[in-house]
């Protein structure tokens, strides 16, 4: 007799109403929040979603890259995320939210001692002045592919540019 398989249930996720879960959002509220993911499909692609208030929609930037290890690509969103972030809220204070880890501890460190500290950085991003970038910013790690909708957000926009596409039944569909 033939092996029956189990159903491959569908995983609901229900995102949160603002771009941060409820239990994180009063940590936040005075600053602006910038997630930041990548993707490595066709080839690389990094994304920010940048929200200035907590109720005031997202703005997504994207760029195509060529494809690299995955920590590699999650550390060029992040540092993208920097310079944007420099760009369009000059000087003021703001949560860079990323899914990694190791990301977020690199870019801490640099905060803390100074982006002369680590020289494999310097090679990496040769025109990129993250002591600056980092001075209004504050690196915090949060899980991916959970309940996060600032995640998510960066998350399906790092994959269009990594040439893929939507998933069915997209939340952010129009």
């Amino acid at each position: 007799m033939a092996k029956r398989r189990k159903k491959k249930h569908e995983r609901i996720v229900h995102l949160s109403v603002g771009p941060l879960p409820e239990r994180l959002a009063p940590r936040f509220a005075d600053q602006a929040l910038l997630f930041t993911d990548a993707s490595r499909l066709r080839h690389g692609g990094l994304a920010a979603a940048l929200y200035r208030t907590a109720d005031a929609p997202a703005q997504t930037l994207t760029r195509s890259v060529a494809p690299t290890g995955s920590n590699e690509l999650e550390l060029q969103a992040a540092v993208f995320g920097l310079q944007q972030a420099a760009k369009l809220i000059p000087d003021r204070p703001f949560a860079l939210f990323s899914d990694n880890q190791d990301a977020v501890v690199r870019l801490s460190r640099v905060k803390r001692l100074g982006a002369a500290e680590d020289e494999e950085l310097g090679r990496l991003f040769p025109a990129a002045d993250l002591d600056a970038w980092l001075r209004h910013a504050t690196p915090c790690w949060i899980p991916g592919h959970g309940t996060c909708r600032g995640n998510a957000l960066a998350d399906l926009h790092a994959r269009l540019a990594a040439g893929g596409e939507a998933p069915p039944g997209d939340p952010f569909s129009p």
